[in-house]
């Protein structure tokens, strides 16, 4: 992996989860799903590795078909995207 690029966050949907997860206190599964378009198993895939990373943090509500998972960014996970974006500006030539 070329220098300061993190391989979790690497991944383009996962990247795009922590984009979103940058410019928001929390953002719900819903959401989520929605925008990057994909399936609900394929999200759970890949938040449940930005978890496993310490990357973000999942908040469960109620129980159920009526339950709703909501992601934040831990400080770990800001450290960590805020490296990763350095390290594709300069990987591209730009400040």
């Amino acid at each position: 992996m070329i220098e300061g690029l993190d391989p979790v966050i690497h991944v383009p949907k996962r990247l795009a989860a922590m984009a979103m997860l940058a410019n928001a206190a929390t953002v719900s599964f819903r959401f989520l799903r929605e925008q990057l378009e994909i399936s609900e198993s394929d999200l759970s895939k890949q938040m449940s590795a930005l978890e496993a990373a310490g990357y973000v943090k999942a908040t469960k509500d109620g129980h159920g078909r009526g339950a709703t998972t909501t992601y934040a960014m831990t400080k770990l996970g800001q450290r960590a995207y805020q490296g990763h974006c350095a390290a594709l500006r300069k990987l591209i030539g730009q400040p």
